[in-house]
């Protein structure tokens, strides 16, 4: 599993807890763990923020994640030449 696989996996599992949590806040009645689940929420938040800028930045940085379509392109034009 590459790191942008692993980052992508972890964004979605932040993305997925904070969301839980959320949910929790929610359906309960009890002030004090409404408190506690909007603030572990909110955490959780930040972590997904915090993941998903080093997704994006990784992605920027190996050219093998990089724009698909334009490197298809490149290769196209590429072969284009050669004919």
């Amino acid at each position: 599993m590459t790191v942008v696989n692993k980052l992508e996996q972890a964004l979605a599992s932040a993305k997925g807890l904070a969301a839980d949590l959320k949910t929790f806040s929610l359906d309960t009645d009890d002030q004090q763990a409404k408190q506690m689940f909007n603030s572990l929420s909110s955490n959780a938040e930040n972590m997904a923020s915090m993941i998903e800028n080093r997704f994006n930045y990784v992605k920027t940085q190996e050219p093998q994640y990089g724009n698909n379509s334009q490197q298809k392109q490149n290769k196209q034009q590429n072969k284009n030449e050669l004919k």
